[in-house]
C-alpha cells in the first residue's frame, strides 16, 4: 500500500467502465491537490477483508459488503461507517413480477409455483425479495420452488445478468414469477427483454439503500474527511466530471446513512449468509 499521503480506495471490477470512472475521478482529485489512488478487486469479500486489515482506506461497497464490513468491524472492535453514497442508492425497492396474463393475483398464489431470482449474493434480486416473501408467510424451497440465476457470483448483484436472465425466463414462460430491482424492471422493458405491458408487479419490498463508501476509524481521518468533502462537492454541471457521474449512475453524491440496511441484515440472517461476526457461512454454493 502507498504511503499515508495517498488515500487508497478499493472498488470491485464488475465492468470495464470501473477503470474509466475511478481513473477519471483520480485525475479530478489530482486537480484539487488530493492524492488518491484505487485498487480493483474481483469480488467484494476480499475487498472488505482488506479494508478491515488496513490495506485500503475506503471501500466502494455493495450493500451486502457493507453488512459484512459492519459485522467484521464490530467483532474486531473497529468503528465502520458509511462516508458517502449516490443519490440513486437511496430508497430503492425490489419487485416480484409475474406475466400480465398470470392467474397469480396475490403473493399467496406463489405457493407451488417457480420463482426466479438473481445470483446467490444479489441483495436486490435474491436476499431482499426472499426476505420479503418470508414475511408474507412464504418459505423458499417449501412453499414455492426457487430457480437462481447465478451470474457474476462475488459481485453482489452489481452485474445484473442474473436479473436479466430471470426476466427473460419469465417472458419465455419458464418461470411463474421473477425478482428484480424496480429500476431494472423498467430497464428490461425499455430494452425489450420484457415486452411492454407483458408483466405486472405482484408485490414490492419496502424501501432500502444500496451502495456506500465504507471507511473505518483506523484509517487516515483527515484524508478520509477530505475525500468525502470532494465527493460531495462534485457538480453534475461540471463538464469534466459529468460523464463520470453518468457512468457511475448518479447526479449527486450524498452523505452516507445506514438506516436503510435493516431488511438486508435480517435477510442475511434468514439464510445464514454471514454469521454475526462477519464470517462467510453461505455454504458450498457461494464461491466468490
Amino acid at each position: 500500500m502507498g504511503g499515508d499521503e495517498t488515500l487508497l480506495m478499493g472498488a470491485v471490477a464488475y465492468d470495464p467502465k470501473v477503470v474509466t470512472i475511478w481513473g477519471g475521478f483520480r485525475r479530478w482529485f489530482a486537480g484539487r491537490d488530493f492524492d488518491f489512488d484505487y485498487v480493483l478487486y474481483s469480488n467484494y469479500e476480499r475487498q472488505v477483508e482488506d479494508l478491515l486489515a488496513g490495506r485500503i482506506h475506503a471501500a466502494w461497497n455493495s450493500p451486502l459488503a457493507w453488512v459484512r464490513a459492519r459485522r467484521l468491524g464490530e467483532a474486531q472492535g473497529a468503528g465502520v461507517s458509511a462516508r458517502t453514497m449516490r443519490d440513486t442508492d437511496q430508497d430503492l425497492t425490489t419487485v416480484v413480477v409475474v406475466r400480465a396474463d398470470s392467474d397469480i393475483t396475490e403473493p399467496d398464489g406463489l405457493r407451488g409455483r417457480l420463482v426466479g431470482t438473481g445470483a446467490i449474493d444479489s441483495p436486490q434480486a435474491t436476499l431482499l425479495p426472499l426476505h420479503h416473501l418470508l414475511g408474507q408467510g412464504l418459505t423458499p424451497g417449501r412453499d414455492f420452488e426457487l430457480r437462481r440465476f447465478d451470474v457474476g457470483v462475488g459481485l453482489h448483484g452489481d452485474h445484473i445478468g442474473g436479473e436479466r436472465e430471470a426476466a427473460a425466463a419469465l417472458a419465455a414462460g419458464e418461470l411463474d414469477a421473477a425478482c428484480m430491482i424496480d429500476g431494472n424492471h423498467l430497464l428490461f422493458t425499455r430494452e425489450g427483454t420484457l415486452a411492454s405491458g407483458a408483466t405486472r408487479v405482484l408485490t414490492q419490498t419496502g424501501p432500502y439503500d444500496h451502495c456506500n463508501m465504507t471507511v473505518t476509524d483506523t484509517g487516515p481521518q483527515a484524508a478520509l474527511e477530505r475525500f468525502g468533502e470532494l465527493l460531495l462537492a462534485m457538480d453534475y454541471g461540471d463538464p469534466e466530471v459529468r460523464p463520470l457521474l453518468d457512468l457511475e449512475g448518479l447526479k449527486q453524491w450524498k452523505a452516507g446513512r445506514t438506516g436503510g440496511y435493516a431488511a438486508l441484515e435480517a435477510a442475511v440472517d434468514d439464510v445464514g449468509f454471514y454469521d454475526g461476526k462477519g464470517a462467510i457461512t453461505a455454504g458450498p454454493d457461494y464461491r466468490p
